[in-house]
């Protein structure tokens, strides 16, 4: 299906890659939030993507983060793509604030076995699966690499927060619960619990991440759960879940899902998204034309500014070949493209490839590699033999004796080595620019070509003349 199971650019610094969500440095200095196709369960991702689960994820948090705006205020600035939010750089607050109204899950899990206080709340003996508390409570961890139940009073102890700004997060984590649960019910859905969490920007407290998505908060049909309580599931990737208990092999649970499975997961994604907003979910045209998300995804951000449309690397084996790949790079001026300079050598840290060519071969957009080494050019191959964009060589030859000397190390490659060679820099640009093959650079292309053609035609009637 299509999906978007990664998303990956040069042109943008990646400031967090988690389970689900990218987030990337916007130009603007904002904070860009790419919300993938990808699921996690059992505390690891699977290899298989859920067609339209991120712009579910991050259209269900931008209708609820517009509708609780009177609660609180938020970091959403924009949606620039159903998958792509453009939020303001809070400070976060290291502290999940995780309110429950009904007892299921690990904190059932540790009742079962005796424990009635839960991060400072203490529960009655002889509650049953599943049964509603009098009223939701809150009960916090923290944001660890293993996150902790913690009492308030801890929280505040141990420096967390403040009492003041706790009790400020309590009281708002309550209302939005409150009001959120009020319009579920109309709909036929229980919230059950949820998870919020809050920064400050400037000062002020906001509320960041996400919100009542299926993917930080449990939804339990109000039919279901009054048929019978103990039994009711979950609304969203409970499917999965059990699915994959259903069919361990040796303890191990599978690593990808079949297609009838993830199709499945999807169409309950989906439904979610129509039940809780009335509308289906609006992901553009791709899914009746057969497009790609990606390619809609990268029209979105170039239209808003955040991103070209392809870009160029222009990698150096040295520093002190910086001149020749200035020369490049000013043969790209005019054509709108993104381009920068990378330094790494094939033989004194080829390691560095590895990690450099995980962004190029993911990058959503298209793009191309131009790499300058001049004695014995170990680079050009080191790196062809490692990406699946094309890579040009530009030896930086400072005359034709040294580029006789050298020639062969740059055209002469081994299979599956596809680096190809040309010697002018103006030319590596130009077969650059061509190789990316986009319609509007051919347009332009072919607008060049022509107005050549035209001053040699007028050049060659001025000399006829004369």
């Amino acid at each position: 299906m299509n999906t978007l199971n990664h998303f990956a650019t040069p042109q943008l610094e990646l400031l967090h890659r988690g389970k689900v969500r990218d987030s990337y440095r916007a130009p603007s200095g904002e904070r860009l939030i790419v919300v993938t196709d990808r699921l996690s369960a059992f505390d690891s991702v699977l290899e298989t993507p859920v067609a339209h689960k991120g712009a579910v994820l991050n259209g269900l948090a931008a209708f609820w983060f517009d509708k609780t705006q009177h609660i609180i205020p938020n970091h959403v600035i924009s949606l620039l793509d159903p998958n792509v939010t453009l939020a303001k750089e809070a400070e976060p607050i290291r502290v999940e604030m995780v309110v429950r109204n009904y007892i299921t899950g690990s904190m059932l899990r540790g009742y079962q076995k005796g424990q009635r206080t839960f991060s400072g709340v203490t529960v009655p003996d002889g509650l049953t699966k599943h049964q509603q508390f009098p009223e939701p409570i809150v009960t916090p961890t923290t944001k660890e690499e293993s996150d902790r139940e913690i009492t308030p009073e801890n929280l505040v102890s141990e420096g967390w927060v403040s009492a003041e700004l706790y009790e400020k997060m309590r009281v708002k984590a309550l209302e939005l619960f409150n009001f959120a649960s009020a319009w579920m019910a109309e709909r036929g859905i229980i919230l059950v619990d949820t998870k919020y969490e809050f920064g400050l920007l400037n000062g002020e407290l906001i509320l960041i991440d996400e919100i009542h998505t299926p993917d930080s908060s449990r939804f339990w049909s109000a039919e279901d759960y009054a048929r019978n309580p103990e039994t009711a599931e979950q609304m969203d990737k409970e499917y999965v879940r059990q699915w994959l208990i259903a069919n361990k092999i040796d303890g191990q649970y599978p690593r990808s899902l079949t297609p009838e499975v993830s199709a499945e997961a999807s169409r309950r994604y989906l439904d979610i998204f129509e039940r809780i907003t009335g509308a289906p979910l609006p992901i553009g045209t791709e899914m009746t034309t057969g497009g790609d998300v990606r390619t809609r995804l990268v029209g979105n951000l170039v239209r808003a500014g955040v991103m070209k449309d392809a870009w160029v690397s222009i990698v150096m084996d040295s520093p002190a070949d910086r001149e020749h790949c200035q020369k490049i790079r000013q043969n790209f001026e005019g054509y709108n493209l993104f381009t920068q300079l990378r330094v790494t050598s094939a033989h004194k840290n080829g390691e560095e490839i590895a990690g450099m060519a995980e962004v190029w071969n993911d990058s959503v957009e298209p793009g191309v590699i131009i790499a300058v080494a001049g004695l014995s050019n170990g680079l050009g191959g080191a790196l062809a033999a490692n990406v699946n964009v094309p890579v040009i060589s530009c030896p930086p030859w400072k005359d034709f004796a040294e580029l006789a000397a050298n020639l062969n190390s740059s055209v002469i490659m081994p299979s599956a080595t596809p680096n190809l060679t040309v010697v002018r820099p103006d030319n590596a640009a130009q077969a650059a620019v061509r190789v990316l093959n986009l319609p509007r650079l051919r347009e332009q292309l072919s607008k060049e070509i022509a107005a050549t053609k035209a001053k040699l035609r007028a050049a060659d009637a001025e000399l006829r003349v004369l």
